[in-house]
């Protein structure tokens, strides 16, 4: 219970532009939610994800932060809910995180993803990969990830369709075979990351720090790469056709 506690609260100061009281405060709550839960951690592991599921639907942050901390727990120690616990969590996040319209980003300059977001999109991006099945997909299509940060995340072959990810860091990301077309990679920092055989048709990667990242058979028909930094950048076999590199 006090990892949680310490995650949920590192999380929250990362994140949150907000003083110390505050932080206690919210993490306080947390706890004492938590202690709710841990309640329960003798129940059968599909009681204790029924309840999870339901409090999930809880629209406050503190209790989104425990659940998903206690999702990630049964994820780990059972693995035959390792998979539904995933589709879970993106699922979540397609709900909670929507990518809007072009002109309410515009009036929404925030580039900072809401902290149970974070916290979602970080247990899907450290998950043991091993225990993902065959031919399934993560599914964070149509989602608004600005600012995210997904530092060495395990997105391979993930649905990224029509992705925000405007200043997200994705570095040393693994995003091979990911579909990331009419995705918003503008800004966001790709160093070193894999995209080997990602489809990036019509994506925009205006001003994105692509250095030493991996392109190797990448489709980028139609990509907008103005002034990306594409320094030591691999495209051997990469489809640039069409693709954008200056205004």
């Amino acid at each position: 219970m006090l990892t949680v506690i310490i995650n949920a609260f590192q999380g929250i100061k990362n994140i949150l532009p907000t003083n110390n009281s505050q932080l206690s405060k919210i993490c306080l709550r947390i706890h004492a939610f938590q202690i709710k839960v841990s309640q329960n951690q003798q129940q059968l592991p599909k009681e204790r994800l029924r309840i999870a599921i339901e409090q999930l639907g809880n629209k406050t942050i503190e209790t989104s932060l425990a659940v998903i901390n206690d999702l990630e727990q049964i994820a780990q120690n059972h693995p035959q809910y390792h998979w539904i616990i995933m589709d879970i969590l993106t699922t979540f996040v397609r709900e909670n995180a929507p990518n809007m319209p072009q002109e309410k980003v515009t009036s929404n300059l925030s580039t900072k993803v809401r902290v149970d977001i974070q916290a979602a999109l970080t247990v899907i991006a450290r998950r043991d990969i091993n225990k993902d099945p065959e031919n399934e997909q993560l599914d964070l299509s149509h989602t608004d990830m600005r600012g995210a940060n997904l530092n060495k995340a395990n997105l391979k072959q993930t649905n990224l369709y029509q992705a925000n990810l405007a200043e997200a860091n994705l570095t040393q990301a693994n995003l091979a075979g990911a579909i990331l077309s009419a995705a918003n990679l503008e800004g966001t920092n790709l160093y070193l990351a894999n995209l080997e055989g990602a489809i990036l048709s019509a994506a925009s990667l205006k001003g994105a720090n692509l250095f030493g990242a991996n392109l190797q058979c990448a489709s980028l028909y139609l990509a907008g790469l103005h002034g990306a930094v594409l320094n030591d950048a691999i495209f051997d076999g990469a489809n640039l056709r069409e693709a954008k590199f200056s205004e």
